[in-house]
């Protein structure tokens, strides 16, 4: 069955490149954004948590959004971070977003204010009668405190048709599979964690939403291509290669160590906003010689 709403199978949550000075780069965001189109990316989403959405304004958003537009001139869809923690904030975040013309929205579960699953259901209920927009929801344990249960996903699914997709970024696999015994056929459910694709993938998911994909796009899209045509070794054998640098670019809060290694290949320059801090040099030395080693195993 065709999905209600299909954002490809690799989507990079893309950091946004910045100046010394905490500005926003724009030259390197059309630079990445291009890079993205070219190894991999189906789509890009833009003001993400790997974005440092936290700390962007709403005109930044807007020329983020214009700039990555640009630069792969509709041959990748855009997906806009429009989620909080505010429910009427939310609301008007898709509002805006559907302004701004993007082709999806990624709605986070709220966090620090730990909503029932009885608030959840209004909370995103009220983003899908706001917009017209495809919503992909985001559960994410770890950040928000709370957990959206299959039932809460599925109840979303079922009654709003623009309810399209789940990034589910936790890694128990039994509520996956309720998850795809609850929801919908159409229904997409991505991998929020690049070391759980391909677990996940065996149990139904469509694709990942990946911070990996900003230097192995094309190798994870060819891990996940080699598993649905049946080629299970070589995405086996794709997986466990590239794991060292899965696990790697999430040894400090991210888009930190995402950012390094994108400056180590030369793309991006290695600057974050505040609060988040850059990697010492005994981490990057760290981090470099993981990414080296996979780069020369690929190689090989």
């Amino acid at each position: 069955m065709a999905l209600r709403y299909d954002c490809g199978e690799v989507i990079t949550a893309m950091v946004t490149p910045m100046e010394k000075s905490g500005a926003i780069d724009y030259d390197k965001v059309e630079a990445l954004a291009e890079h993205l189109v070219n190894s991999g990316s189906e789509a890009i989403l833009v003001a993400g948590t790997t974005g440092e959405s936290p700390t962007l304004t709403n005109e930044e958003e807007i020329e983020l959004v214009n700039t990555v537009k640009r630069a792969a001139k509709n041959r990748a869809k855009i997906i806009l971070g429009a989620g909080s923690n505010s429910t009427a904030s939310a609301v008007e975040y898709s509002k805006f977003a559907q302004k701004e013309e993007v082709d999806a929205i990624l709605s986070v579960v709220p966090y620090y204010n730990k909503p029932n699953q009885k608030g959840l259901i209004e909370h995103f209920s009220a983003i899908a009668e706001s917009t017209d927009l495809p919503i992909i929801l985001y559960n994410i344990p770890s950040r928000t405190g709370i957990n959206m249960l299959p039932e809460t996903v599925a109840f979303l699914a079922n009654k709003y048709k623009n309810i399209v997709a789940l990034k589910q970024s936790l890694g128990d696999m039994d509520k996956l599979t309720e998850l795809k015994l609850l929801c919908p056929n159409d229904f997409a459910i991505y991998s929020g964690d690049d070391s759980l694709t391909l677990p996940m993938l065996s149990l139904g998911a469509h694709g990942v939403i990946s911070v990996a994909s900003h230097l192995f796009g094309t190798e994870i899209k060819s891990m996940i291509r080699n598993f649905k045509t049946g080629q299970f070794i070589a995405a086996k054998n794709m997986h466990q290669t590239l794991y060292p640098i899965f696990k790697k670019l999430f040894m400090a809060p991210n888009p930190i160590p995402a950012k390094a290694a994108l400056a180590h290949e030369g793309i991006i320059e290695d600057y974050v906003r505040k609060p988040l801090a850059l990697l010492t040099e005994a981490e990057k030395e760290d981090l470099f010689a993981v990414l080296d080693s996979v780069k020369a195993e690929l190689n090989k």
